[in-house]
């Protein structure tokens, strides 16, 4: 008796490296000749940013550059001074076997970072970084889809995936200046410049992608006003439209664009009556374009035969699939301080997400994202001093989604949209931040699958005695499919015989097994 078996090849995601490297980062520094003397140190960051990365072979190779900001106050003087210093590292990793077509994630970020002033004109840092490191691949997986011949019975699942990828970075530079509103005094010094952007709108043009988006600049900058020392801040949002060339791409792709601001350069400079008015932004922006085009198959997961016996092979395949996306938002809110620790003046505050987890709830429904926001604010202590604490707040938030999502995987990105502050009557200070979380929910993307079917037919099944039908007690929820599979008998003949609405018993209760020869 003929046997065949239809086969398909389909890419299978596979995890090619996953880990995490560190960099130190040392830093001791003289003060130029027309900086002031230290007096008081006020603050210090090390911002990591990845500025390009290429895979090479089984070899990834980086360019980690960290960013690093020191403020201080001279004696007699409360006008906040920057010292800033750039210091790059290459880098590299062993992926222990190559891949085409790689997905890489890098995500730097600060561990910790020590600061301490020498002398009065010299700084001494001490810090480290870290770069968490996820590359995927695909590989070829050949699954059975079919079978014909010898009384086989197939058990079928249709599985969307990605059957083609593309990744594209493409970098464009901003350049724009912006002038202070009349009522900003004049910039002495940029203390600290924070750039965010928000989601890319995207659209396809004659098989050309087209990016558009803005960058949020969040500025603060040492003034005078009432003749002392303050900070000032500014915030304005520059536009970007890239056209973006990504080869054999059409309407069938779905794309994706994560902008990432690689760099942000900001001067002041001198308008028409000579004063620092101005400000040159300088924008490094890195666009990450991701085209997957889907296609669906249906695969066997189990297979017998009703007369002969059969062996089946399987295997775990990870088929990836597009995540579905959430949009949501949160509030979370925060005690900063209490009595005299409560800042005379508050110029500025910000908040930072670090260390994000998310579960799915047990309802099934839900997300549960956690983490820290760190509150940070540029202020005025009782003393008269310049002073930029850190509040650490842990947070836990829980969002129904409104679908079911048990058995699936979810991440999320949170971003701060704008932070608020109180003070009470009894001199409390609080803080709320607006979140907005993008969460991506991953079907379950790990199925068993059949790789082989094996039929002997030089015999067939012994049954236990000469019958047409049995009868079987079935229990609720008991899928169809193996009761059929214990009595060598077809699915459909059940479901016919007892007229059942599905391939699952919804009761239990008494079935009629009709025997399939």
């Amino acid at each position: 008796m003929n046997f065949k078996l239809n086969r398909e090849t389909i890419p299978a995601a596979e995890c090619i490296y996953d880990g995490i490297q560190e960099q130190g980062v040392e830093l001791d520094y003289i003060l130029p000749d027309y900086y002031p003397d230290i007096f008081r140190l006020v603050r210090c960051e090390i911002i990591p940013v990845i500025t390009g990365y290429s895979v090479s072979s089984d070899r990834l190779n980086y360019e980690l550059r960290c960013d690093i900001r020191i403020l201080y106050c001279s004696e007699g003087g409360s006008l906040l001074q920057c010292v800033s210093q750039r210091q790059s590292f290459s880098k590299s990793v062993e992926l222990g076997k190559s891949c085409e077509t790689p997905e890489i994630t890098l995500t730097p970020k600060t561990d910790h970072v020590n600061f301490r002033a020498v002398n009065k004109r010299r700084l001494d840092l001490r810090g480290a970084v870290s770069v968490k490191i996820h590359i995927a691949g695909d590989k070829n997986q050949e699954i059975i889809s079919d079978a014909f011949g010898m009384n086989i019975q197939m058990k079928k699942m249709p599985v969307r995936f990605a059957a083609k990828k593309v990744y594209i970075d493409k970098t464009l530079q901003i350049s724009e200046e912006t002038e202070l509103a009349a009522v900003q005094p004049n910039v002495i010094n940029i203390i600290s410049c924070r750039c965010s952007t928000a989601e890319c709108e995207k659209k396809m043009i004659s098989g050309k992608l087209l990016a558009k988006g803005d960058v949020n600049v969040n500025l603060l900058y040492s003034c005078e006003k009432e003749g002392e020392g303050a900070i000032e801040p500014v915030s304005f949002t520059l536009p970007y439209s890239q056209i973006i060339d990504i080869d054999d791409i059409d309407d069938s792709f779905e794309c994706s664009v994560v902008p990432e601001v690689i760099c942000c350069d900001i001067t002041p400079s001198a308008g028409k009556n000579g004063e620092n008015r101005v400000l040159r932004c300088e924008i490094e922006l890195r666009l990450q374009c991701r085209a997957v085009k889907t296609a669906s198959v249906m695969l066997g997961t189990d297979a017998y035969s009703t007369v002969y016996p059969c062996e089946v092979s399987a295997s775990e395949v990870r088929v990836e699939q597009l995540p579905l996306i959430y949009s949501e938002g949160f509030r979370s809110n925060a005690a900063i301080a209490e009595g005299e620790n409560v800042p005379q003046t508050i110029y500025a505050m910000w908040c930072t997400p670090k260390n994000i987890n998310t579960r799915i709830a047990e309802d099934g429904c839900s997300v549960i994202i956690s983490g820290m926001l760190t509150y940070s604010m540029a202020a005025k202590d009782m003393g008269g001093m310049i002073v930029m604490p850190d509040k650490d707040e842990a947070f836990e938030e829980t969002i129904n989604l409104g679908d079911d999502i048990d058995g699936c995987s979810v991440s999320a990105e949170i971003t701060v949209r704008e932070v608020s502050y109180n003070i009470s009557p009894e001199g409390a200070l609080t803080a709320k931040a607006d979140i907005s979380a993008r969460i991506s929910v991953f079907s379950c993307s790990s199925v068993k699958a059949l790789t082989d079917i094996a039929v002997d037919d030089s015999e067939k099944k012994q049954r236990d005695g000469d019958y047409a039908i049995k009868l079987y007690y079935g229990v609720p929820n008991e899928e169809v499919w193996d009761i059929a599979k214990r009595y060598s008998t077809g699915v459909n003949a059940i479901m016919e015989e007892n007229e059942l609405p599905g391939e699952k018993l919804e009761n239990g209760g008494m079935l009629l097994i009709p025997i399939v020869t």
